[in-house]
């Protein structure tokens, strides 16, 4: 048995991780750490054999653990990380890893040195309508992929905790950026594991199109130029409607996502056009605990595994180098700027 923590119990926490980590018999959480007291009563009814601590340093200093599930705004990742991996700890944590490259090559160093798996929540590679997508391409539905585009809509940003208060995600310390950073690092991560290429090059625009108020872009363009294959990318919280879809060309055909369908158009056969529709969206929600399974199946695989653990943070350091590239192309004016790091070269 696998004894855990959670450090941060926001949304994404108590509605996503949480029923992942109760549905598993190898893994028990035996603690969590929270600095908003209105989240303990809920913590109770759900965990109540587990300890409550008001600060990760207390929870690290007083429990003996296998590993840390870190749920906590993302400027707060790099410190958390480093204090779990000093106690010799496996770390799961949240999108984003971290806010720099320059953490992450710390903390990939210390994770090498303590031989612990450092593990991002890529939890959108598990929805069904992903994996579909991907063995299309991997049977080589539409041949070879050319262009690839995903769009985000959103009318505002999602709430963070119980929705009271202000939103972490509006403040450009604690989120280091706006919906580029928000919903930048899933599609980052999908087209990865959809093109099974990593990017070359980036463009990035990032404005305030509706949202005046915010201090950061509420909406986000980037172009991506992969070895073979155009990419573009449209994210905005300033949409009238919540959508969310994607479109990919190929050499014999396209492929589009519609929220819950997924169309083929095959080139040089006689089907007709192919649907198929699954039970839930990309867009329903914002927590997706049925996705969750796949994150926690990994990571524990990881805890294990170097080849496992190295997949993952070879994937999340690509992530945080096409963040950082893209918003200094935007300081640039959009200018194209190389993405160049070694680590995702090493994932098998």
């Amino acid at each position: 048995m696998l004894r855990g923590a959670i450090i941060g119990l926001g949304n994404v926490a108590v509605n996503g991780h949480l029923p992942g980590w109760l549905s598993r018999r190898d893994v028990e959480i035996v603690a969590v750490a929270e600095t908003n007291p209105e989240r303990q009563a809920d913590v109770a009814a759900r965990l109540p054999g587990a300890r409550w601590y008001d600060s990760a340093e207390a929870l690290l200093a007083g429990e003996t653990l296998d590993f840390v599930d870190i749920c906590t705004p993302p400027a707060t990742h790099a410190g958390l990380i480093r204090s779990a991996l000093r106690h010799g700890l496996h770390v799961l944590c949240e999108k984003p890893l971290v806010c720099g490259m320059e953490e992450l090559r710390e903390l990939t160093r210390m994770a090498e040195e303590a031989d612990k798996a450092l593990f991002t929540v890529h939890n959108w590679h598990h929805a069904p309508i992903i994996r579909f997508v991907r063995d299309l391409l991997r049977q080589g539905a539409i041949g070879e992929v050319r262009h690839c585009g995903w769009e985000v809509l959103r009318t505002k940003p999602a709430i963070t905790g119980s929705g009271q208060g202000g939103n972490w995600r509006l403040d450009p310390a604690m989120a280091g950026g706006g919906i580029l950073v928000d919903h930048g690092w899933h599609v980052f991560y999908i087209l990865h594991g959809w093109l099974e290429q990593a990017p070359t090059r980036v463009s990035a625009r990032l404005e305030t199109r509706r949202h005046t108020q915010y201090p950061l872009e509420d909406t986000a363009t980037v172009w991506l130029e992969f070895p073979h294959v155009a990419g573009e990318v449209f994210l905005t919280w300033a949409a009238d409607a919540r959508q969310t879809g994607a479109e990919l060309e190929g050499t014999r055909g396209s492929i589009r996502v519609e929220e819950n369908t997924v169309v083929l158009n095959a080139a040089g056969t006689d089907r007709a056009e192919q649907r198929w529709t699954f039970p839930s969206s990309l867009s329903d929600g914002s927590h997706h605990p049925d996705w969750f399974g796949g994150v926690a199946d990994g990571f524990v695989a990881g805890m294990r595994d170097e080849t496992a653990r190295r997949t993952n943070l070879s994937e999340a350091s690509l992530c945080v180098a096409q963040l950082a590239m893209a918003q200094e192309s935007n300081r640039q004016g959009g200018a194209w700027l190389p993405i160049e790091d070694a680590r995702w070269s090493r994932c098998p």
